[in-house]
């Protein structure tokens, strides 16, 4: 009985639950993983130091697909900015993600052009809104240099309409995020999916007017410190858990009842057992032996008594009462 859970269907069948409860313990162990790691929607690099700046188009090529894996990454991009005025998008001081995200105001946006038709969307700094939303406000910035320039920076994807604020009314200048979905209702351009955060350039700025607004550096967002469980994904790897504990119940079951329905070691199987009335050679009762024939063929009968005879194989006469005297 103890060999019956080793016949090749059961081999089968103990091969093919471990591996259920193996994917069902690997899938439980990713869904957890995955509960401990941010949306796929935000930036969870650090900002790279900006010595080691790549080639923009070794990162990203314009109007490519740019992961948000690609976030902070330092680039370098040589160009010329285009004579046109800045644009102006809604944004925190210290950035939307910073625990502290401080005053309230807009980044300065413009375009650098780095091919014919080609531009990557620069921001320049950031302005308090007090001043940005005066009037002639982006006459009052700080003119970009003239001639070629090179920029570096943190390049970043495009803002979505979850982000930072959203205006109830855009003015003329105006921008509601910083994206290339937005900025090429407003640039004639190709645009690179993401935009540069300023770090660096060369040559600087001009010289801002004497009543000119001057430009904060607009900081890299940061990462967030810690782990923000996601719950969705924890409770997908509590069901998983769960399925593999139900393999392993139903495993054992199984394997519980093929033991119970099995016969003992030893125990005839149906229809063994002999039953009475076998042959005489099996050790059943041979035929009726009462009355054989005598030794001389005859009916074994006795004398003229009418008892049987001695020879007749029968038993013995019962002795007769003596005849009374007359």
């Amino acid at each position: 009985m103890r060999f019956r859970l080793f016949t090749p269907r059961w081999i089968g069948l103990h091969l093919l639950a471990l591996l259920a409860f193996a994917v069902c313990m690997a899938a439980g162990y990713w869904q957890f993983e995955r509960a401990q790691q941010p949306d796929r929607g935000e930036v969870v690099n650090p900002a790279e130091e900006l010595a080691g700046a790549q080639e923009l188009d070794s990162v990203v090529g314009p109007t490519d697909y740019m992961p948000e894996s690609l976030g902070n990454t330092a680039v370098t991009a040589t160009g010329t900015f285009a004579d046109t005025a800045p644009l102006l998008a809604p944004g925190y001081e210290n950035g939307a993600d910073a625990e502290d995200p401080g005053a309230f105001g807009y980044y300065v946006v413009s375009p650098l052009v780095t091919a014919d038709d080609t531009a990557v969307a620069v921001n320049r700094g950031w302005v308090p809104a007090a001043e940005a939303e005066q009037e002639g406000a982006a006459d009052r910035l700080a003119p970009t240099p003239e001639g070629e320039v090179t920029v570096t920076g943190w390049l970043q994807p495009p803002q979505k309409n979850e982000e930072g604020v959203v205006l109830m009314d855009v003015p003329a200048g105006h921008i509601e995020r910083i994206a290339p979905s937005v900025l090429v209702n407003e640039w004639p351009y190709r645009l690179y999916e993401g935009y540069i955060v300023l770090g660096g350039q060369d040559p600087s700025d001009g010289a801002a007017p004497s009543d000119g607004i001057a430009m904060s550096p607009a900081p890299p967002p940061a990462p967030e410190q810690g782990i923000t469980w996601n719950w969705k994904n924890v409770s997908y790897a509590a069901q998983w858990a769960v399925f593999g504990g139900a393999v392993i119940v139903f495993w054992i079951s199984l394997m519980r009842r093929e033991l119970e329905e099995a016969p003992a070691d030893g125990a005839p199987a149906d229809g063994e057992q002999g039953g009475g009335g076998g042959a005489p050679e099996d050790g059943g009762p041979g035929p009726d032996t009462d009355g054989a024939d005598g030794a001389d063929g005859t009916d074994g009968v006795g004398g003229p008594d009418g008892t049987h005879g001695a020879d007749g194989g029968g038993r013995a006469p019962e002795p007769q009462a003596p005849a009374a005297a007359p």
